[in-house]
């Protein structure tokens, strides 16, 4: 047999681990047989129980597979030509593809199309090729096209203009890297500047691909109204409600009698959000308890009252699956008449709700819970700059008469349950958000980043306790739940992300899985240093997907055992599940969850989760297109930033002042550069430019339709030793690594 790299002259005599393990079946030539591990790792006895434990984990994880007479292989593993589809770009914009075979029970591997010769179109995302693949990690293929397969006519979004007498489309999509000429017959009438959706014409031809007209979406790039529609129309996110679904809305009447709900009308409760809410779906309420600590209510808008199983509103709210938000708009989960006023707690009003009593001791565990119908009004609508200045001593006219009786109570609860976060280890990430402001024009009057305030964090608390209290609540009822999932990071993420920390001098605990701990660990060690912006996202790029399922893995990253959506089923499909299941187990009133509805529950997680997806890639998308507006006024200016991503075409550098974040392409740096992908960073003869490094930027170009900026490179970067001695230190540097290398796989 040969014996992988994995372990060349070891002398290993013990349990491998389990990436060890994994490693060894990758590079293995061919499929081995357990006992062919058991011979290589010299496990005898009592260990190989533990070591068929081993393998049986990582076959339930995917990771491997049985082939031939039960002998094991990587699952990820590929032939050298397969048929690839293009899915999406990574974070280097480079394409990423699946195999097009592979099933859908089980992750595919990651494969990353290498850069198409000169002359060929970039690749984008529903491409079909035929590709040459290599591996160059486990579960990780680059990949390089021999041919492109033919496909159907695809779409295309992009401004019309008028280019020497011929029609053209400039696509609003960076990935698709050509115009698309327009003859008039095909125009349908568009005028020059105005948004269209096109159908291409599949086939060859010499010059650019032809394209036609099938829809005129009216607005241009002038009118900063686009951007959000260019995002809701490129993402395909339903904007119109069916007739038979608004005629029920407009039939829902309001509830203003509590009839068999709890009256919590006396009861101060408050709705704490942004100043920009458009609704306003939960509000809180807490009080000193002399036996336990604390006793809290959230109240959530009833919306399974008027939104019942099977009705045109429940089909109109799957189908979206959430409600996505645009600076300048909002695509509602449901109409206008419950999300903004129905289902809205306003102040003064009553509002039917589902809400949870609380019951949280001093250190912040939760000691019990009841769910309850009820009838509720809020005593206040707050902002968190309002409850956050209150907190601080300088209430206004509105938090004032609350300050004591209601928001000091709530700070309460929220210094035990912050408490308790700390202590069980729930991975806290510093990724800061930008927050764009419009003018009454609807242009853009500034990009800063979002304040991050006490009291956000404040009603996250409460939120996750309520979320915490739903799932156990249908877990002991033996109710379908819909939990909200977060898995534990990959394998081959994980080892991704300890060759990135090495390369800048950082490490996770080797040999073990990775738990929340080790990486609030490392974000603690580089809190307030140069990499930290850039760390905190690899950091987050290496843990899996949060989703919706019926089958509960836990939640990885808040480290809790149970979690399922409860508080904010006006926006999400999956917290109206909840609220549903809820109604039905408890004996709730109409309005549960019908006859056999969980075993639906699989397919109903899979779309949810598919369109939470689309609606965070079209909020991306419209941000992305408004912070280039408001920088194309900027073109030509200096500014200063941070190297926040290194890759072989270039720098990608983010600006301190805004946070927008654009690319110095490489050939605008020097004629000769290296990618040190280890060390993350771009080695000339003259400078060096590492990942976190600072540099000042001149803005070369915004394009509004595609949301991207390019700059060019004015300062910074670290001088090298002297000409050519940064080129023969980076060799020496990969020399020592592969040697360090070697001395690692003979330790295993």
């Amino acid at each position: 047999m040969i014996v992988p790299a994995t372990l060349a002259k070891s002398n290993r005599t013990s349990l491998p681990t389990r990436e060890a393990l994994l490693a060894f079946i990758e590079e293995s030539p061919g499929d081995v047989a357990r006992r062919e591990i058991a011979r290589a790792f010299k496990v005898r006895g009592g260990d190989r129980a533990r070591l068929k434990q081993m393998i049986k984990e990582l076959e339930d994880d995917s990771l491997i597979a049985r082939g031939r007479r039960r002998r094991l292989a990587a699952s990820g593993r590929l032939p050298p030509v397969a048929v690839v589809e293009v899915t999406g770009l990574d974070a280097d914009g480079d394409p990423l593809a699946r195999p097009l075979s592979w099933p859908d029970d089980s992750e595919p591997p990651r494969i990353v199309m290498l850069p198409e010769r000169r002359g060929r179109p970039a690749l984008g995302a529903g491409d079909r090729v035929l590709a040459r693949l290599t591996r160059v990690a486990p579960g990780s293929f680059e990949g390089r096209t021999i041919r492109r397969l033919p496909a159907g006519p695809e779409r295309v979004l992009g401004i019309y203009q008028r280019v020497g007498g011929e029609g053209r489309i400039a696509p609003t999509d960076r990935r698709v890297k050509t115009d698309f000429t327009v003859t008039m017959a095909d125009s349908d009438g568009a005028r020059p500047g105005e948004l269209v959706l096109a159908e291409t014409f599949p086939g060859r031809r010499l010059g650019l691909p032809r394209a036609r007209i099938v829809e005129r979406l009216g607005a241009s790039l002038d009118d900063p109204r686009s951007f959000s529609l260019i995002a809701i129309h490129a993402n395909g996110i339903p904007t119109t409600f069916p007739p038979a679904a608004l005629t029920e809305a407009a039939a829902a009447r309001p509830v203003t009698a509590p009839g068999e709900r709890e009256d919590l009308r006396k009861l101060p409760l408050v709705t704490i959000d942004g100043a920009d809410a458009r609704d306003f779906d939960d509000a809180v309420w807490a009080e000193p308890d002399p036996d336990e600590g604390w006793h809290a209510v959230v109240a959530i808008a009833d919306v399974g009252h008027y939104v019942r199983p099977g009705s045109a509103l429940d089909r109109a709210a799957y189908e979206r699956g959430n409600s996505v938000y645009f600076p300048d708009r909002v695509v509602p989960m449901l109409p206008e008449a419950l999300s903004n006023d129905l289902c809205s707690l306003r102040p003064g009003e009553s509002r039917p709700c589902l809400a949870v009593h609380l019951w949280i001791d001093r250190r912040g565990k939760l000691r019990r819970h009841r769910f309850v119908r009820a009838l509720m009004r809020s005593a206040a609508r707050l902002t968190y700059e309002q409850v956050e200045a209150a907190h601080g001593g300088r209430p206004d006219d509105t938090a004032g008469p609350l300050r004591e009786s209601v928001i000091a109570p709530l700070f309460g609860v929220y210094r035990a349950l912050i408490g308790a976060r700390r202590r069980r280890g729930a991975i806290d990430l510093d990724l800061p958000e930008r927050e764009v402001t419009l003018d009454a024009d609807g242009h853009v009057a500034a990009v800063v980043p979002r304040p991050r305030l006490e009291s956000h964090r404040l009603i996250e608390e409460l939120m996750i306790a309520a979320n915490v209290a739903a799932a156990e609540t249908l877990a002991k009822q033996r109710a379908p739940v819909m939990y909200r999932v977060h898995d534990e990071p990959a394998v081959e993420k994980v080892v991704e992300l300890r060759k990135f920390l090495a390369g800048l001098g950082h490490k996770l605990p080797a040999g073990q899985r990775p738990r929340p701990a080790h990486f609030n660990r490392l974000l603690r060690e580089v809190e307030g240093r140069p990499q930290a912006p850039a760390i905190n996202t690899a950091v987050l790029r290496a843990q899996a997907k949060a989703a919706y399922s019926p089958a509960n893995v836990g939640h990885f990253g808040l480290n809790l055992r149970r979690y399922g959506h409860f508080t904010s089923p006006i926006r999400r499909y999956a917290d109206l599940l909840v609220h549903r299941a809820l109604v039905g187990a408890l004996g709730l009133g109409a309005g549960g969850l019908p006859e056999g509805a969980g075993e639906s529950f699989d397919r109903i997680g899979e779309h949810i989760s598919t369109t939470e997806r689309r609606a965070a890639a079209a909020e991306r998308d419209a941000l992305d297109r408004y912070m280039a507006a408001y920088m194309a006024e900027r073109v030509g200016a200096v500014f200063s930033g941070r190297i926040s991503g290194v890759t072989r075409f270039g720098l990608f550098v983010a600006l301190d002042e805004t946070g927008a974040d654009g690319i110095v392409p490489r050939r605008s740096i020097a004629r000769d550069v290296d990618h040190d992908e280890d060390g993350q960073r771009l080695v000339t003869p003259d400078r060096i430019f590492t990942l976190g490094d600072a540099v000042e930027v001149r803005l070369s170009e915004a394009n509004v339709a595609t949301g991207s900026l390019v700059f060019e490179l004015v300062s910074g970067g670290a001088e090298a030793p002297r000409r050519g001695g940064a080129k023969r230190k980076l060799a020496r540097e990969k020399k020592t690594a592969r040697r360090s290398g070697k001395r690692e796989s003979r330790r295993r």
